[in-house]
């Protein structure tokens, strides 16, 4: 896999050659291991270990019902009243994080109302702050810590 602009995790691995996977320690086993997948596990391990943040206020790949659809948030953080806070949306080192990954993102923010969006492929990483009153929003020069939300 791509080296990453995020710093190296102790990885678990098994599978074969063509048919790897990855130990999700958020939802506590082995996942297919793509590449966006190895961006998530990045993120999220750095969101813990250099952010703050609780590994027992995060969770990946939740399901969102909207209508007869089901979209996929690839990682929600939850405040410790276990309210939405940030949605974190990741692709694949090769894609660019372009207006169309925003768009995708502000749907899944439609139906939840969070804080913060978070997008990244693992060499570049994005966060806005919602600001709902002036229905806009502002980027960060960084991704805050837990403490700071």
């Amino acid at each position: 896999m791509k080296e990453l602009n995020l710093p190296s995790f102790d990885i678990k691995l098994r599978g074969t050659k063509e048919r790897p996977e990855v130990f999700d320690f958020l939802r506590k086993r082995f996942v297919a291991l793509t590449p966006e997948e190895w961006v998530r596990q990045h993120f999220v391990h750095w969101l813990v270990t250099e952010k703050g943040y609780p590994k027992g206020l995060m969770a990946n790949e939740v399901a969102l019902q909207c209508g007869d659809k089901v979209l996929r948030c690839d990682s929600i953080v939850y405040d410790k009243e276990a309210h939405p806070q940030i949605i974190c949306e990741y692709k694949a080192p090769t894609v660019s994080l372009s207006q169309q990954v925003f768009s995708q993102i502000s749907a899944y923010n439609l139906l939840l109302h969070v804080d913060y969006l978070v997008i990244s492929n693992g060499l570049q990483h994005y966060c806005c702050k919602m600001d709902y009153e002036s229905q806009s929003f502002h980027f960060l020069s960084d991704i805050p810590s837990y403490e700071a939300l």
